[in-house]
């Protein structure tokens, strides 16, 4: 058989090993239900009415509307109804009602259960003081539209060098999804390549298959087949996660969100390629499932550092250093998706450092390569650092 047919043998083999498993489709279910349950009700949670409600015993009937608007402009919506006092009362005790506002000749008061909330309270006086304002300019035969029209002739406008963006918060929070996305599954996946070549080698399975493939073959079939498993999820759950939000109006900045999606299955895939083949050759160097976070403590450290990297930069990922780190294989995997969605990575940086990455996978590759070929066959305690690099003399 050639290469590729050979190759192409062992990934399909890996890949329906384990994308049929019940683990697989169990734990993948699962998420999907989360993810998208825990959407909708975020949206219907967050898309409630949390309208306060005040009713209004005695006043003017303009004062009604100057709630309505000083709630708007505060930003502190507010459900005006008129009634008398005793029924108010009721409906305060039934929870109808946050707040009950008596207006009488002596004065204003507000009736409430415990406490009158700080909002509401800001909202009533605005109100109060303006229809007492408006009356007192009406006595004395003054023209409250004038002063108005006078007082926005005055108001200062704002001319800012640098905008504040209304979707950073939105921005944000993909960015911080698409980061754990690539993290767990990038070091997931590529921990399961390392179990995988350890459970051939305690079996003795890899012994039959060197029997007639080459031991680059079987290495490159199984990052492939593995890492083909691991992009079915991302895609899975990366997609399910985007339409969701979409249809539920919290993702409002599509094309971002759009953008996004795809740096993450890009970045998925040389992330994966690169500590994959890494996870290969540790993974050779033991033959007990149990050694083998031992043997690849350095990788875990090393794709949690990534991850540590992204999670600092959440807030500034226009930082310096965070700038200068995303041109740093493999710390790109993790940043360059977080500059996406930020919309400040420019097209040099996002092609740049994806040829960074190819040519560290390269490099990569031929030393897990050689590791892996030198070392899948040899059984008993851990090879010491010294006697694998000897062999790569």
């Amino acid at each position: 058989m050639s290469a590729v047919t050979t190759i192409g043998l062992v990934a399909r083999r890996e890949f329906t090993t384990r994308i049929t498993s019940k683990t697989f489709l169990i734990s993948t279910a699962i998420t999907l239900v989360i993810l998208i349950g825990g959407q909708i009700i975020f949206s219907v949670v967050a898309g409630s009415d949390d309208r306060m409600k005040v009713a209004i015993v005695g006043g003017q009937p303009q004062l009604s509307t100057a709630i309505e608007t000083s709630g708007t402009a505060l930003e502190t919506p507010i459900d005006v109804t008129a009634a008398n006092e005793d029924q108010a009362r009721t409906r305060l005790l039934d929870g109808d009602l946050d707040a009950i506002l008596v207006v009488t000749s002596a004065g204003n008061r507000v009736i409430v259960e415990s406490e009158l909330d700080p909002a509401l309270r800001a909202v009533l006086d605005s109100a109060t003081q303006n229809i007492a304002f408006q009356s007192a300019l009406a006595a004395q035969n003054v023209d409250p539209n004038l002063l108005t029209d006078a007082a926005k002739s005055a108001a200062l406008g704002i001319d800012a060098i640098n905008p504040a963006d209304p979707d950073k918060d939105q921005r944000r929070a993909l960015a911080y999804v698409a980061v754990l996305l690539l993290f767990f599954t990038v070091y997931l996946y590529g921990l399961y390549v390392a179990m995988g070549v350890v459970e051939e080698k305690s079996s003795r399975v890899v012994e039959l298959l060197l029997s007639t493939i080459k031991p680059l073959h079987l290495l490159i079939g199984k990052v492939l087949g593995i890492g083909a498993v691991g992009l079915v999820q991302v895609a899975l759950f990366g997609g399910a996660a985007l339409a969701t939000g979409v249809l539920t109006n919290l993702v409002t900045v599509q094309a971002t969100a759009i953008a996004l999606f795809g740096a993450v299955v890009v970045w998925y895939v040389l992330g994966f390629a690169f500590f994959a083949v890494l996870y290969a050759a540790f993974g050779a160097l033991v033959s007990r499932q149990e050694d083998v976070n031992s043997a690849t403590m350095p990788l875990t450290i090393l794709s949690f550092a990534t991850y540590f990297a992204a999670q600092s930069a959440l807030s500034n990922p226009d930082a310096t250093w965070a700038t200068v780190l995303a041109w740093i294989p493999p710390f790109s995997a993790t940043l360059m998706p977080l500059r996406i969605a930020a919309d400040v990575a420019s097209p040099l940086q996002i092609v740049g450092t994806i040829v960074m990455m190819l040519a560290l996978i390269a490099v990569a590759a031929v030393l897990a390569a050689r590791i892996y070929e030198r070392s899948v066959l040899t059984t008993g305690s851990k090879q010491s650092w010294k006697s694998v690099l000897s062999k790569l003399r």
